[in-house]
């Protein structure tokens, strides 16, 4: 693989009234004159549960600078985004996405999402047809935790997540340099940016663990499975496969099953990568994310 140009480029954030009341940050990034090519569509980019836009500054660089503008959205309650009391469902989160496309008179997109981002836009594609040229799903876009738990209790008991209001900015980022040491400084800033630092020092949780709960709660209620046969585009199914055999096997069968229920459908596979592929291997991801969009 021929290594994509060195980025140059720098983002620029605006924010969207998605609803009254209601504004998502959205970081753009142009795409290089020197090399864009208008017929290809630009990249929405969609970032998981907690999580925020700043983790696909990488990967949104890389693209930017062969020449594809992309746009990362922080979805309610993440990042720079407003944090109203209701919105916390996967259908509410794909209106969101739809609003951003529109207001932002942007033409058909690739819409990449990561984790719980790919079961959004999984349903942007299928309820905004007109909206995707084409779709990638990086490790997520076919969770369906109805099928991963016996029961809710049991889901919400394992997926509520831990307390952070005792903990210092410090303290986490010494934890994520040890858990993740092949992801550069940027990519550990951006995920400590999930989390906000209160004038004393202390962290606290963007997403509420309430509202947190409640997209939890949507992801059991409203599997990704029920839209494929609605979606129309390409769509790149890339899986971060663990070294393990018995969960590699499970996790292929999963993948190999969404991608047959999909009717234009391709995997990829990063052997013993990392969920937050997008912070590990963005340089890669980039380049996989150019080829979506130029199916014929």
């Amino acid at each position: 693989m021929q290594p994509l140009t060195r980025p140059h480029v720098e983002p620029s954030d605006v924010r969207v009234e998605v609803s009254p009341g209601v504004a998502l940050r959205v970081r753009v990034w142009p795409g290089g004159h020197e090399r864009a090519d208008r017929s290809l569509p630009p990249y929405l980019l969609v970032h998981g549960l907690s999580s925020n836009a700043r983790l696909w500054d990488q990967v949104a660089a890389h693209l930017s600078a062969a020449g594809r503008p992309a746009d990362a959205v922080d979805q309610r309650s993440h990042g720079g985004s407003d944090a109203p009391a209701q919105g916390y469902d996967t259908a509410t989160a794909a209106a969101d996405l739809a609003v951003v496309c529109e207001r932002l008179g942007l033409p058909p997109v690739v819409a990449v999402g990561q984790s719980w981002g790919g079961n959004v836009v999984v349903r942007l594609a299928a309820e905004h047809p007109a909206l995707v040229a084409g779709l990638a799903l990086v490790d997520g876009g076919w969770i369906d935790l109805s099928a991963d738990f016996d029961s809710w209790p049991e889901c919400e008991r394992a997926l509520r997540p831990p307390d952070v209001d005792a903990m210092r900015p410090e303290q986490v980022r010494d934890y994520i340099t040890r858990e993740h040491p092949a992801w550069s400084q940027a990519a550990i800033e951006a995920t400590l940016a999930n989390l906000r630092v209160t004038p004393d020092g202390w962290l606290r949780r963007r997403l509420a663990i309430p509202a947190h709960m409640r997209i939890v709660r949507s992801m059991w209620d409203d599997p990704p499975w029920r839209d494929y046969p609605r979606v129309t585009a390409p769509t790149l199914l890339i899986q971060a496969v663990p070294f393990d055999e018995g969960r590699a096997e499970r996790k292929r069968a999963t993948v190999a099953k969404a991608a047959a229920a999909l009717a234009r459908s391709r995997v990829k596979e990063y052997v013993g990568a990392d969920h937050d592929l997008h912070a590990e291997q963005p340089e890669a991801l980039a380049a996989d994310l150019l080829s979506v969009g130029r199916e014929p």
